[in-house]
């Protein structure tokens, strides 16, 4: 039972990893040119971790920054999650190494697994556990190392996907501060079959059998998943307007997941919604899945574009299918 409490965002911050890789660089790896994947997917380069870095690495590197900007130690934090599809391993939790190496102590908190929709749920999660009071300071991470299942003998996805951190604090607003308004999550299980990682999990332990087959790598039938992407981000983003009272004339961005340029630019125009309130980031980092977001907002908060009072509207699609949209009142 909510007891009258709104959720804000106070602080955000990212990390990047150095190393990168260009469309050039991968010209000298599978069949492919910079030109084709510039036309495709709106990609240059993305960034690639380092052999000794894991997602958690990367996830309290960006995490420290948001705690540094917002002012607020660790021990404040009440809980952390951890937006990813990369854990450093299938057990304990990614958020429990991050606890741990933040020196988070008294945090509780868990992974939140739904694929490039998986920063819009933690979002929307933790939103609602801010409601219910007493006051908290949430940290909502979306971290993935991507480059380390990515088959590069195939060229229709290892062209797609970047690593990257990034990071919100959400905690309770004061009496008469927006934040959080609204949201509207789906999932479709459905087309699970279209995006999906094969092997690896219950159904088919890793083998040497499934190693040989190339089944721990991602896979995925990248026109199912546009048609289905541009329909649902636009279905959701109508939905959310319409239930608030509120046009796309209303929005002052609208930032999506970065998962392909012709995806955001085909639902910005079902949606009529101009491409320069719309934030579109995909040709430095590629497809960041559970950071592409947070990495989107870094880019317009530093560029100005969004400022306090601003109103963003995220909307997300994700291997599932999961989907969400989310839309928040800019703090800071």
């Amino acid at each position: 039972m909510s007891n009258g409490y709104r959720a804000k965002i106070t602080a955000i911050g990212g990390y990047v990893p150095p190393g990168i890789i260009s469309n050039h660089d991968l010209e000298k790896i599978v069949e492919t040119n910079d030109e084709w994947i510039v036309t495709r997917t709106g990609i240059r380069e993305r960034h690639v971790a380092p052999k000794e870095m894991a997602t958690s690495d990367m996830a309290v590197e960006a995490a420290r920054i948001v705690l540094s900007r917002a002012g607020v130690a660790p021990s404040g934090i009440h809980a952390i999650f951890v937006c990813t599809v990369t854990p450093d391993m299938l057990f304990p939790a990614t958020a429990c190494l991050v606890q741990d190496k933040l020196g988070a102590a008294g945090a509780w908190g868990y992974d939140l697994l739904a694929a490039c929709s998986g920063f819009v749920y933690g979002l929307t999660t933790a939103a609602h556990i801010v409601s219910v009071g007493p006051p908290k300071k949430i940290l909502v991470i979306g971290a993935d190392t991507m480059t380390r299942i990515l088959d590069y003998k195939d060229r229709s996805t290892c062209i797609l996907f970047g690593d990257a951190a990034a990071a919100f604090l959400v905690e309770t607003a004061n009496p008469g501060e927006e934040g959080f308004v609204d949201f509207v999550n789906e999932v479709d299980g459905s087309g699970g079959q279209f995006l999906y990682m094969p092997a690896g999990g219950s159904r088919l332990p890793a083998s040497a059998e499934t190693v040989a087959a190339r089944q721990h790598y991602v896979h995925q039938d990248g026109q199912q998943v546009f048609k289905y992407a541009v329909r649902k981000m636009s279905e959701m983003t109508e939905t959310l307007l319409r239930r608030n009272g509120l046009t796309v004339d209303d929005i002052t961005l609208l930032i999506p997941h970065q998962a392909n340029r012709r995806i955001i630019e085909a639902t910005a125009k079902a949606l009529s919604m101009p491409l320069d309130r719309v934030v579109i980031n995909i040709d430095k980092y590629g497809n960041t899945t559970g950071a592409t977001l947070p990495l989107a907002t870094i880019d317009a908060v530093e560029s100005g574009r969004l400022k306090k009072g601003g109103l963003v509207l995220y909307a997300a699609v994700g291997a599932g299918y999961t989907a969400g949209a989310s839309l928040w009142r800019w703090n800071f």
